[in-house]
């Protein structure tokens, strides 16, 4: 392209030649020129919106804000919805905490209301010289995923330890410590004594416990009863099993309520006093076996439990 420039003030005329470059420079330039007056434009007519009585504007303006507080309302709902299942997961946590908590404390002896179970933590404190900050909503929810964390690692702790004290108790249960009868009194203990019989020194393998005909004899622990029926010299004698090869023998009864085969519980009634084969009244001989040996009763009675 040629340009011919012509003036009073030239003393000839001026030609010009565009090539191909420079007319895409000129181009460029035309088009970033009409870009900046319409941002400008664009800017200025928002800018002053409010103040401009156009009601094309006006609108836009209303739809744009609308859109955007859609946006914000869903962005919040998602996320409201998502703190919700959290706080629903967590508030059952806390109920099997709860009551986690309770089984715990009747297992260790304790009252759960001693515990304030349904009560809130205690807590205060002076106003801190540092300033407060509020809780953002990321921050929150690093907060919630820490504290859920902690509250299922804390759930699974708990329910171990219910497991070793339920497996304790079932123990103890299992372990001879019950007197078998209620008020009575001993009238002979375990270990070498003149027989009432014959007179000579003789070792008595349980302890005698003196009670009325008919008052009732109890399991001194859970077991398996391996014995009922009538004895030469024991007369109505019961054995039971309790396993980790202890048995307990139950002697001299006027009544047998159990039969072999029988799975008792510690405190179950058995048997009545009474004064059946080789006794001098009425009475229960109570022994505790272990591996077959007789040992002294006393020191399983003595046990807590």
């Amino acid at each position: 392209m040629n340009i011919i420039l012509v003036s009073e003030k030239l003393a000839k005329a001026r030609t010009l030649t565009l090539g191909l470059p420079q007319l895409a420079l000129l181009g460029l330039g035309v088009v970033a020129t009409m870009v900046a007056l319409a941002a400008t434009l664009h800017y200025v007519t928002l800018r002053f919106a409010a103040d401009l009585d156009l009601p094309y504007l006006q609108s836009y303006l209303l739809s744009a804000q609308q859109q955007q507080n859609e946006k914000a309302q869903s962005y919040l709902r998602e996320n409201l919805n998502a703190m919700a299942v959290k706080l629903g997961q967590m508030q059952a946590q806390l109920v099997r905490l709860d009551t986690l908590g309770e089984r715990l404390a009747r297992l260790a002896g304790f009252k759960p209301h001693d515990l304030m179970f349904g009560e809130l933590p205690g807590r205060g404190g002076a106003v801190s010289t540092l300033p407060s900050q509020d809780l953002s909503f990321g921050d929150f929810s690093r907060q919630l995923d820490l504290l859920t964390r902690q509250v299922d690692d804390r759930g699974d702790k708990l329910g171990i330890l219910e497991s070793l004290f339920t497996l304790d108790s079932a123990k103890k249960k299992l372990i001879p410590t019950m007197l078998p009868v209620e008020g009575g009194w001993y009238s002979s203990n375990y270990g070498w004594r003149i027989d009432p019989f014959t007179g000579q020194r003789a070792f008595h393998e349980g302890i005698d416990v003196m009670a009325e005909v008919g008052t009732s004899i109890r399991a001194a622990a859970g077991g398996v009863v391996i014995y009922s029926d009538l004895h030469p010299q024991y007369g109505n004698m019961i054995e039971i099993d309790h396993g980790n090869d202890l048995i307990t023998r139950y002697a001299h009864a006027s009544k047998r309520l159990v039969k072999v085969g029988d799975v008792v519980l510690r405190g179950a009634r058995i048997a009545e006093v009474g004064r059946t084969g080789r006794a001098t009244g009425t009475h229960l001989h109570f022994e505790v076996r272990q591996r077959g040996a007789p040992v002294n009763p006393v020191q399983f009675l003595r046990l807590p439990g």
